[in-house]
């Protein structure tokens, strides 16, 4: 029997959501205020919250010392390719471990899942070497490849979660019915892991999108994403924290904008098989 829950309960739980909401998404809010600040007023002690003389300078200061779309397109392609050839490679990868499992299935998931517990400055070196060897420095390539390779163990990880749920019995009528791998992969499997592949999707984006180590060491212009761009607001002149901030508002503007229209599916993917 379902239990009854008072007003004064809901009251103050809604209250409280809203409260660490706003403690989380404060220091977001407060990056795009300073964005709108002059520099003085940006390092001003006390603060300003609201009170003070807005400005749009930082923002044609951005865009007129680094070329924001060009960074931004590099953005896109970098981390739209690298999480399409994860999922890609994902997929029938985390198929095989949920449905075809084999004694080594173990130890492969935690062997994955063991390469990122190194820190990527531990093998910096080789691959910078590797890198300039076969000249995929400051490539969109060459960032797409060790992005999807960083990425493909977290990525086959919650796939073979989601898969995890799915009844056995539905794939195995599929066979009976004479589907093929592929297609029991193509039209059955995928249509009922929809949410799962979703938020697989979004977060590997996500975290494409953020990478921040391995794009500051491996280019320097051509292939720059956004986080290049963030960075070159921080100099041995000192941080520059008015343009810093709008630098900063529009790198995550994307990615703001896109997990905004999709939290619904995101959510709905991270619970998925969490109630039966």
């Amino acid at each position: 029997m379902a239990r009854m829950v008072t007003t004064r309960r809901k009251v103050i739980s809604t209250v409280a959501a809203w409260l660490v909401g706003f403690l989380i998404f404060f220091p977001i809010l407060w990056m795009v205020l300073a964005s709108f600040k002059t520099e003085l007023e940006a390092f001003a002690i006390p603060p300003s919250f609201l009170f003070f003389h807005w400005t749009t300078e930082n923002y044609a200061t951005v865009q007129e010392r680094s070329d924001y779309f060009h960074h931004a397109l590099n953005s896109i392609i970098i981390a739209g390719g690298s999480t399409l050839i994860a999922m890609l490679i994902a997929i029938p990868a985390a198929w095989s471990m949920a449905f075809s499992p084999t004694k080594r299935t173990k130890d492969v998931l935690l062997w994955m899942l063991s390469t990122k517990m190194m820190p990527p400055v531990g093998v910096l070196v080789p691959i910078y070497l590797i890198y300039r060897t076969f000249g995929l420095l400051d490539t969109r390539s060459g960032l797409i490849f060790i992005l999807c390779l960083g990425n493909l163990p977290i990525v086959i990880w919650m796939l073979f979660t989601y898969f995890k749920e799915i009844p056995k019995d539905i794939l195995e009528a599929a066979r009976m019915d004479g589907a093929t791998i592929g297609r029991e992969l193509i039209y059955v499997l995928t249509p009922m892991a929809v949410p799962g592949l979703a938020s697989t999707l979004l977060l590997n984006l996500i975290l494409a999108w953020n990478e921040a180590f391995w794009t500051l060491n491996l280019s320097t212009l051509e292939a720059a994403p956004l986080t290049v761009f963030i960075a070159s607001y921080s100099s041995p002149e000192g941080l520059f924290w008015a343009k810093l901030s709008a630098a900063s508002t529009l790198a995550i503007a994307p990615i703001l904008v896109l997990g905004w229209f999709s939290q619904r599916q995101l959510v709905r993917g991270l619970t998925f098989g969490a109630v039966k």
